[in-house]
């Protein structure tokens, strides 16, 4: 055992008492010369948190104890305080006692017993560093450094980039750092992207793209062989497969849409029964498992979509080539063929190697259009619409058969934001759900569905689209909440009597059409469990399905590729022990992978379209608002627009009376006069700041708007918004669109 082993067993033996590093000297007889080697020994044993020292500086064991906490520190704005998320709940961490941490970071904090009203405590030391990029911009550029001002405000330590670090970036560009070196006070990055300058719109979009760890480009390995892809389909690539090319077989995409991976086709048969055949892109005919496409994929694991661009998963050679299926060209595909009676039960399918060649590429517009009756349309797709006629009878029929069972329908009012040439937002309009999404909605949750029933059986490893059922403990609080709108969960909920989702679907029944109706979603929502890819079968709590997968979109999503490869080497003869067990750990590990990319992609498209829809509104500061109160905290109160834009009124903002935070209703009630403002409640608001590096908008009650107020505003105003060219649209107009509902 050599002396640091030693001193820190005598410091952590039962024997050992609070020393200070003069008495260890003397007790350890440690000569004067080698003090310094002592007080060495001391600070890296602190740093590796097998002791750490008092505030009286008395030296004391870490293990032996049981007042340590280790967790994700998370900061407030400046790193004036944070929290701890242990697993025995949140530490308390002043800003004095960071001990060199910032937020990101893991850490192992002391708890402080001698707190009585929370629990606190001091960073003893780091176990994970949690930022390796940070962006930011540029300024200050003197003696040899620039300061980096980070986006994030939880980011308090200053930043420094050496000239040469800087790949020529300027004062005021926006950039990705990347951390080199921390040290007691500062933090040293290299810039490794320059994002543009921070009077530009798109240098905060590739902000956001860059802190997610989003990829954009595809590697040189990668491209050269997507470019070895085939232009077209030959006779080769055929042999073997089910020839469905004189098959009436057509997409259905967005008018937007570039790659189509799924295509639809339908018949009647003699009995009465629907013959639905969902045919998808065979993708890994081209991906080669192993490849560099393979594992670009994999890395992926999902195409992204964002306001002004699609990040893709595979390169555009295949996506939008001979991966796609295309009008009027061959393309290979995987097909499910399923009979399906009155009632919606899929009473025998197949699924095979095919090849199709699709007889047009309609849109969700123009089909709807056509179901509807458009003449004018119906002269040039005359002959598909006896085809979708019968598609809507089916699809009605699976949506009756999935709301009997219980299926959620989560039908929120989405929003787009359009953009004009230069990819500035010029107007925030509803996206629009008709008859033909839901037919491929629905004949796409059904050819999900079949497959995984299919895998489940046939014992196939795999990787399944899961949604547990909500723990017992958010159900509760969900209960509770809905109980202020008169609302009950019927029937006690705890661990033996789990919640069904057809009570779920009942609530949102009872409130559609009630000014409550999207609170009451948004918090059921919020109440369940997170969808998530699992190499088990277990169940789709929300879809109320026993098997469920994603198989229809292999161009834009990892599992449904992976599952492709597995289900087509199965009926090409079946897998041998050793595929069998190399699958089942390949699934585990993708499973884990496309979730966690899926969740990446979830918050990078929100946070650009957060900015997108900021950086619009900032051209309306000052104008008036009706809007409906979203949520309540002690803090204000969140509101939204009926453009779907959201934004904050803050309590210290509300001068119409003393309001106080009622947990119990979740409102805020007024002292003096007894104004209430609750969940569900229009109210007339004033937007008086558009933050476009937070994407925050701040409101006031139109009462409030009062003229020092509005200065006050303004002022800030000019120092958070960019300089961006003026919407098409006035703010007169923009208001009396939106009061006439459109």
């Amino acid at each position: 055992m050599d002396r640091k082993e030693r001193i820190c067993a005598y410091i952590s033996s039962k024997e050992y008492i609070p020393l200070n590093l003069e008495e260890l000297m003397t007790v350890l007889d440690v000569p004067s010369d080698a003090e310094d080697e002592l007080r060495k020994i001391l600070d890296d044993l602190c740093a590796e948190g097998r002791i750490y020292i008092t505030k009286k500086l008395r030296y004391m064991p870490s293990e032996s104890k049981k007042d340590t906490a280790e967790g994700r520190l998370s900061c407030s704005a400046n790193g004036y305080f944070g929290f701890v998320a242990a697993d025995d709940g949140d530490v308390f961490v002043h800003g004095d006692n960071m001990n060199g941490a910032i937020h990101g970071d893991t850490v192992v904090v002391r708890i402080d017993e001698s707190s009585d009203s929370r629990r606190e405590g001091r960073v003893i030391r780091i176990a994970e560093r949690g930022n390796t990029t940070i962006i930011g911009t540029l300024t200050d550029s003197r003696d040899g450094f620039f300061r980096l001002i980070p986006d994030s405000r939880r980011i308090y330590k200053r930043i420094y980039v050496h000239f040469d670090d800087a790949m020529d970036a300027a004062p005021d560009s926006r950039v990705a750092t990347e951390i080199v070196g921390y040290d007691e006070d500062f933090i040293y990055g290299r810039v490794i992207s320059v994002l543009g300058d921070k009077e530009q719109l798109s240098s905060y979009t590739e902000g956001i793209i860059a802190e997610h760890g989003i990829k954009q480009e595809f590697d040189a390995e990668t491209l050269d062989e997507a470019d070895s892809a085939p232009a077209s389909v030959c006779d080769k690539d055929i042999e073997g497969r089910s020839d469905f090319r004189d098959k009436l077989i057509f997409t259905i995409d967005g008018d937007d849409a570039r790659d189509f991976d799924d295509a639809v086709s339908l018949e009647m048969l003699d009995n009465g029964n629907y013959f639905l055949g969902v045919h998808i892109a065979d993708v890994t005919h081209y991906v080669k498992e192993g490849g560099a496409l393979d594992r670009e994929a994999l890395f992926r694991g999902t195409s992204v979509y964002l306001a002004d661009r699609v990040i893709p998963m595979l390169p555009e050679r295949l996506s939008n080539g001979i991966c796609s299926l295309n009008p009027h060209e061959d393309r290979l595909t995987l097909s499910v063929l399923m009979e399906i009676d009155k009632s919606g039960s899929v009473l025998s399918h197949s699924i095979e190697r095919s090849v199709i060649n699709s007889k047009e590429r309609m849109t969700y517009n123009n089909v709807t259009r056509l179901i509807e009756g458009d003449t004018e349309l119906t002269e040039w797709y005359g002959y598909l619409l006896p085809t979708l006629l019968k598609m809507k009878e089916l699809s009605d029929i699976l949506e009756k058969m999935r709301s009997l069972r219980g299926a959620i329908d989560f039908d929120f009012p989405e929003t787009k934001v359009l953009l004009d040439e230069n990819k500035e937002p010029v107007d925030i309009v509803p996206e629009e759900r008709g008859i033909s999404n839901k037919i491929i909605e629905e004949f796409m949750l059904t050819a999900n569905e079949t497959v995984a029933e299919y895998a489940y059986w046939s014992e196939l490893p795999f990787v399944y689209r899961t949604h547990e059922p909500p723990s017992e403990e958010k159900i509760n609080a969900f209960g509770s909440f809905i109980a202020y709108f008169g609302i009950s969960l019927k029937g006690k909920i705890d661990k033996d009597n789990p919640v069904h989702p057809k009570t779920l679907q009942k609530i949102l029944e009872k409130v559609k059409g009630t000014p409550e109706e999207r609170m009451v979603s948004s918090t059921m929502l919020h109440s369940l469990m997170k969808a998530e890819y699992k190499p088990e079968n277990l169940g789709h709590f929300g879809l109320c399905a026993k098997y469920y997968c994603h198989f229809t979109s292999p161009i834009r999503r990892y599992p449904d590729l992976i599952i492709h490869r597995i289900l087509k080497e199965f009926l090409d003869g079946g897998l041998s022990a050793q595929r069998r067990e190399h699958y089942e750990q390949f699934c585990s590990r993708a499973a884990v992978d496309s979730t966690d990319a899926e969740i990446n992609a979830e918050h990078t498209e929100r946070d650009v379209d957060d900015l997108m829809k900021t950086a619009y509104m900032s051209s309306f500061v000052g104008g008036a608002f009706k809007a409906v109160v979203a949520n309540v905290t002690n803090f204000g109160m969140f509101v939204e627009l009926e453009n779907s834009v959201e934004g904050l009124i803050r309590l210290e903002n509300m001068n119409e009376d003393y309001f106080e935070y009622n947990e119990t209703s979740s409102a805020l009630e007024g002292k003096r006069t007894g104004t209430v403002y609750k969940i569900g409640d229009e109210v007339s608001v004033v937007l008086m700041r558009a933050d476009i590096l937070s994407r925050q908008l701040d409101f006031v009650l139109e009462w409030d708007a009062n003229s020092e107020m509005f200065g006050k505003f303004k002022k800030e105003k000019r120092k958070t918004t960019i300089n961006k060219q003026k919407s098409n649209f006035s703010r007169k107009r923009f208001v009396k669109r939106r009061r006439k509902g459109r």
